[in-house]
């Protein structure tokens, strides 16, 4: 075997994760793209009395009630009128040895990743509220990316 195919092999055995970006706030956040179910245009949910203030309601996909998460309220992030570019990720995640369908509100979709497990980076924002929804920190293309743990972020409390 000669060294390019060796580097070959060593690419291929390289673990990496996909991750779908999206922008809120001006700031980049990825989330596991296997969680993905579908990216809808934003659409007004049935609100739901008595929910926690960033629980925007539920809608109705194909029969199916999903409950609705504004991530900018949930993150405390100053509120942002809706627009055109502002879309709901519908989520499928497994939670507490359960599957939870939610859709969360970003304000744009930004792009899809390949990261390779070794460069995400774990924070030490320990007094930081929103700190237990954060997987990591990864640079791709000069830029920050905040990857959600969203097993933590689902989990209404």
């Amino acid at each position: 075997m000669n060294a390019t195919e060796e580097d070959v092999i060593d690419h291929e055995e390289l673990d990496t994760e996909q991750y779908l970006t999206f922008i809120m706030d001006g700031e980049e956040y990825g989330i596991d793209i296997l969680a993905v179910q579908e990216i809808r245009g934003w659409e007004s949910a049935t609100p739901i009395p008595h929910s926690p203030p960033y629980m925007k309601g539920v809608i109705n996909l194909r029969g199916t009630i999903v409950p609705i998460m504004d991530l900018r309220a949930r993150f405390s992030l100053p509120f942002q009128p809706y627009t055109e570019e502002t879309v709901v990720v519908v989520l499928k995640v497994a939670t507490d040895s359960i599957s939870r369908t939610m859709g969360i509100i970003v304000d744009a979709i930004s792009d899809v990743y390949d990261i390779p497990l070794e460069n995400i980076k774990s924070t030490s924002l320990a007094d930081n509220q929103n700190s237990r929804f954060i997987k990591g920190l990864v640079t791709v293309k000069e830029r920050m990316v905040i990857l959600l743990e969203l097993e933590k972020l689902l989990t209404l409390d």
